[in-house]
């Protein structure tokens, strides 16, 4: 569900050197190919940089401020290497997402298959998108259910929050980043918050994210070449432990430890290793760091709406009343916390966790007067959609009392994608946060820095990395 660039800035220098810009005024008419306007950008890499350039995640940037200005809600461009069509308009997007596999398929650049491997969900089509993810979603409905996945998660917010006693200020992000990662790991390859292994898996996966938004440079010292190396690294670990349970003597001491979501994924006869593994990254990586995000976009914005937060620190007050002192969280408690499904959603919307997808017509498309060439790239902007007036009532406001009507907010959002693509962790996510969410607002109060933000690099990240100055409560 990441986007990404993979175009050098020497290409620009080159440009410049052989082009003037008047060759791309001679771009903005209509092309031959397609009724709509837009501007093809410079030679060889188009508007690439410009599309990608970092900008507030609660905000569309300039890039797509002056083109929709100038365009319209859907243009054309160049970007990634070949014309594309660039939709901020909701209806296309949606027809886009629900027409996977039928008019258009995934594109992503090659240098992000390289990274990610032949076998990541985001990349495969067909029969092997379905396939792998019938056993992601068999994950989340398995695990979902399991009382051992809400004891984790419970017992880690604990063990968190209670590190930070003598703290006061916290670099929060990473924070978020080490819990959703501890407890992804423990549920899928049953490595404990004590396991220096869990150190080692984070760090390899922080590499793996910086190679997503580099130059592919195939150099020693490159983000893009540590990210591959870290892929490997990820990979072999994997790997290890799929070779060592299938060892006749780890059969023997099974019994030792809990089963974890590895022994079904190994138990499937349908998938080769590879497939094994990539499913274990790709859960690993869109559960830890998705998730991680979410939490730090809901603390960003309660931390800038004091009542907001004093409304969700009632609801878990209420909940907490009517548990017995220790007593931990169930199933039945998170079905109660209805406006912190609220809160999390609306930071979905606002903080827009992924701005767009990679897409390519198979077909000559016609999709009311808009006209998209077999063979363009197609980019849908989940993030105009959800920041788009005639939408959304004062859309840059955070407001979760939008989402009491879940049903037709839902309709006019894509925080998860959708059609066949649609992410299905979502609601695992969620769960997590909750329950970390519950034993925060409980805990403590907290302020950021000023001139703290989320900035889509595409990826979200915090310019201060989310710097909280915390108060325990009393």
């Amino acid at each position: 569900m990441l986007v990404f660039i993979f175009f050098g800035f020497g290409f620009v220098f080159l440009s410049i050197l052989i082009f003037h810009k008047s060759v791309s005024k001679q771009n903005e008419t209509t092309d031959h190919h397609s009724s709509l306007s837009g501007s093809m950008g410079w030679p060889f890499i188009g508007e690439t940089i410009s599309f990608f350039k970092p900008h507030r995640s609660d905000s569309i940037g300039t890039f797509l401020q002056q083109h929709v200005s100038r365009y319209g809600k859907v243009f054309k461009s160049n970007i990634c290497g070949g014309k594309a069509i660039v939709s901020c308009e909701q209806e296309l997007n949606m027809f886009i997402l629900q027409n996977e596999g039928k008019l258009f398929t995934s594109d992503y650049p090659k240098a992000m298959h390289d990274i990610l491997g032949e076998y990541s969900l985001l990349l495969v089509t067909g029969e092997v998108h379905r396939k792998l993810k019938n056993v992601i979603i068999s994950f989340i409905n398995l695990t979902k259910s399991k009382p051992e996945f809400l004891l984790c998660a419970e017992n880690l917010s604990i063990s968190m929050l209670a590190s930070w006693t003598n703290c006061r200020e916290i670099e929060f992000h990473n924070e978020a980043k080490m819990f959703t990662l501890s407890v992804m790991v423990n549920q899928l390859l049953s490595i404990k918050p004590e396991d220096p292994a869990r150190r080692y898996v984070l760090q390899d996966f922080l590499s793996y994210m910086k190679g997503f938004i580099s130059l592919p440079v195939p150099l020693p010292g490159t983000a893009y070449t540590d990210a591959i190396k870290a892929r490997k690294r990820l990979s072999a670990r994997v790997m290890e432990m799929i070779k060592s349970r299938e060892n006749k003597e780890e059969e023997m001491n099974k019994a030792l430890r809990e089963a974890d979501f590895l022994d079904v994924i190994m138990s499937n006869e349908d998938l080769n290793y590879k497939e094994k593994v990539s499913i274990v990254l790709d859960i690993l990586l869109g559960g830890f760091e998705t998730s991680a995000t979410l939490l730090s976009l809901v603390v960003y914005f309660l931390a800038k709406s004091p009542s907001l937060l004093q409304k969700l620190k009632e609801e878990h007050e209420a909940i907490r009343a009517k548990k017995g002192d220790g007593e931990l969280l169930n199933w039945e408690d998170y079905q109660k916390m209805e406006f912190t499904q609220c809160v999390m959603s609306e930071a979905l919307r606002c903080g827009n966790i992924v701005k767009t997808v990679h897409r390519k017509a198979t077909h000559d498309i016609k999709f009311k007067e808009y006209v998209i060439p077999k063979g363009w790239k197609v980019f849908p902007i989940f993030t105009a959609v959800h920041l788009d007036p005639s939408l959304h009532e004062n859309p840059f406001e955070f407001n979760p009392m939008r989402w009491t009507d879940k049903a037709k907010m839902n309709k006019k959002t894509t925080a998860f994608g959708g059609g066949v693509r649609v992410c299905p962790g979502g609601e695992l996510g969620k769960l997590q946060i909750a329950f970390f969410l519950h034993h925060l607002v409980l805990s403590y109060r907290w302020q950021t820095k000023s001139d703290e933000m989320p900035i889509a690099h595409p990826y979200v990240e915090f310019k201060r990395g989310m710097l909280l100055e915390i108060d325990p409560t009393s």
